[in-house]
């Protein structure tokens, strides 16, 4: 058994952005951006791309990287992850988005590490300062509440918590989950839970059932690559 597993979902299909890990980022597809950035870290043992595309998957072969095939009737990108821990034994296990080329050491080994240290701890992810006010009322931006220790309250897409106070600080969640392996794979047993519904977020199944995440505060920003303008945005950070 390793220690820590990396898999990256990358579905084909998209509503927005179809055959998004094929999408060119400058000078490569953005699974690869992604792929390459989760290589650098040094917590991660193995990197495996998880795909229902055939071209995705020799793309990445060809650059060097493991790819395994995952049925197409696999509901979310934590279903694709599952499916592959399962046949990769590892004590952690690492959801890598594949909508975000700017990952780095720096977001994911804070977050193993915290699971290493806490057995209590189920799920680590990484909570960014909100800078931009706008950005707190945007409906993509997922806001998160934890308590002094940093254990998640909860996960909204609404600005909370609610204030007038203009000096009120706002934390939204970024980038890579990092889960205990007997966890993840209990999520992925259960059925969608209402406030998951309701809010269409995953780690809120996790609290409704009662599980503990760690949400660890990070200076780290990222480009999340979901339209033509996210493009635009990623590209335009790296001078271009």
């Amino acid at each position: 058994m390793i220690n820590a597993l990396a898999v990256i979902p990358a579905r084909y299909g998209s509503a927005r952005l179809p055959g998004k890990p094929l999408l060119k980022l400058l000078d490569k597809e953005l699974v690869l951006w992604v792929w390459e950035g989760a290589k650098k870290s040094a917590s991660i043992d193995q990197v495996v791309v998880a795909t229902d595309c055939e071209v995705i998957a020799s793309l990445v072969e060809k650059a060097g990287g493991e790819a395994m095939m995952t049925p197409s009737e696999l509901a979310t990108g934590g279903d694709r992850v599952a499916f592959v821990a399962k046949r990769i034994p590892s004590r952690f296990v690492l959801n890598v988005q594949c909508d975000d080329p700017m990952i780095s050491p720096g977001m994911i080994d804070p977050m193993v590490e915290a699971l290493k240290k806490d057995p209590t701890i189920n799920l680590a992810v990484l909570a960014k300062r909100i800078e931009d006010p706008d950005e707190a009322a945007q409906e993509s931006t997922v806001k998160m509440v934890f308590d002094e220790k940093g254990r998640a309250l909860y996960f909204s897409r609404l600005p909370v918590p609610f204030s007038n106070n203009v000096g009120i600080v706002r934390f939204k969640h970024i980038g890579p989950y990092a889960w205990r392996r007997e966890a993840l794979f209990d999520f992925a047993s259960r059925s969608r839970t209402p406030l998951e519904k309701a809010e269409s977020l995953e780690m809120l199944r996790v609290l409704e059932t009662g599980g503990v995440i760690r949400c660890i505060e990070t200076n780290f920003d990222t480009v999340e690559i979901d339209t033509p303008e996210d493009v635009e945005k990623f590209e335009k950070i790296f001078g271009l």
